[in-house]
């Protein structure tokens, strides 16, 4: 008789006996490890193995960087923080006269390599902007001098429509009142019931560049978001994640959206991909009911067996992180939707 029949053949009491015992064992082997940060690594090095994957991923994402820091092509990640970090100088109060030193060397080093190898991209022309505009506002010193002269070797001058810091007053007017939002709001809700109707690349395309919109740490957007579109596809992602049971096989479109830990040089930054993600996320849900598009965010589970079943699928590197999946369609009118009571801003705010 196999282990599990056994278990099935156990009175309940028994079996709640052992569950009880079980816990009990276990949060107490928690209470112990919990008392030091070094026994907590003793606990998840011997006793538990759930982040080893994380581990991994953030090791293999930073000597991912360090190879492309090493490379002669483009580094996205690292010219879009440095170039970031000038616009903040550049808008500073009171400006300093000369600022970056620790780092202009390097960002020219970025940006001409990407142009040397053909690399032709917004990207490329905001970076292009925003170093012409530092060089012309900062003094002298050795090393800004070397970083100007290595730059006039490959900038690409353009007048018209500059991508460089401009004033607030330059924002378009807001449209929207707070009464009108708060309908956009309230109308995006979890939807787990849609028609049989395909979504259209289109529309996902012109919802992604309303995400892409959204705040991100030093402007890296160190995320992309992988299109299932097709009910077989969808289905075929959906089922890798937990809570899609009973609903996936209804689902016309998921999306994965994934952060890129080798977007980082330091352990420390490593919960950025899921905030930035998430931002990310929130902004292409709302995008998409505006578009009459309805969604679902989908937790994922960092479970070692889902993890490897959906980077198979849509060949993640293992430095790749997903944040969550999105369940999107045209919502079936008599599908349920839960009430899910949400905690009012008496609940949420503590001055301090």
């Amino acid at each position: 008789m196999s282990l599990m029949l056994l278990a099935r053949a156990l009175p309940e009491p028994v079996k709640d006996l052992i569950k009880t015992t079980r816990n009990n064992t276990g949060l107490a082997l928690v209470r112990l490890f919990s008392s030091s940060g070094f026994l907590s690594s003793v606990y998840y090095c011997l006793i538990s193995r759930e982040f080893d994957r994380e581990h991994r991923a953030v090791l293999l994402g930073r000597l991912h960087f360090a190879q492309r820091m090493l490379g002669k092509g483009e580094n996205d990640a690292f010219l879009r923080r440095n170039v970031h970090r000038l616009e903040k100088g550049l808008i500073m109060r009171p400006r300093r006269s000369t600022f970056a030193e620790d780092y202009i060397g390097p960002t020219v080093r970025c940006y001409a390599d990407a142009t040397r190898a053909g690399v032709v991209n917004g990207q490329q022309r905001w970076a292009n902007d925003v170093l012409t505009d530092y060089f012309s506002a900062v003094g002298s010193t050795p090393r800004i001098d070397s970083a100007k002269r290595a730059f006039t070797s490959t900038e690409n001058p353009d007048e018209t429509n500059r991508c460089v810091p401009y004033p607030h007053s330059q924002l378009p007017d807001c449209p929207v009142s707070y009464d009108e939002l708060m309908v956009l709001f309230r109308r995006r809700r979890s939807v787990r019931w849609y028609q049989d109707k395909p979504v259209s690349n289109e529309l996902i395309e012109q919802a992604v560049s309303a995400a892409a919109l959204a705040p991100s740490a030093c402007n890296r957007q160190p995320f992309r978001f992988y299109v299932s579109n097709g009910k077989e596809k969808a289905a075929e992602v959906a089922k890798c994640a937990g809570g899609t049971a009973g609903f996936h096989d209804n689902l016309p479109c998921v999306i994965a959206v994934v952060g890129d830990l080798g977007c980082y040089p330091e352990a420390r930054d490593r919960h950025v991909v899921y905030i930035d993600g998430s931002l990310a996320a929130m902004q292409l849900m709302l995008a998409l009911e505006s578009l009459g598009l309805s969604s679902c965010s989908i937790n994922w589970p960092d479970v070692e067996e889902r993890e490897r079943q959906l980077a198979k699928i849509l060949g993640l590197a293992y430095q790749e992180r997903t944040v969550m999946l999105l369940a999107v369609g045209y919502a079936d009118p008599t599908g349920g939707i839960p009430y899910s009571d949400k905690k009012t801003e008496k609940d949420l705010i503590i001055y301090n």
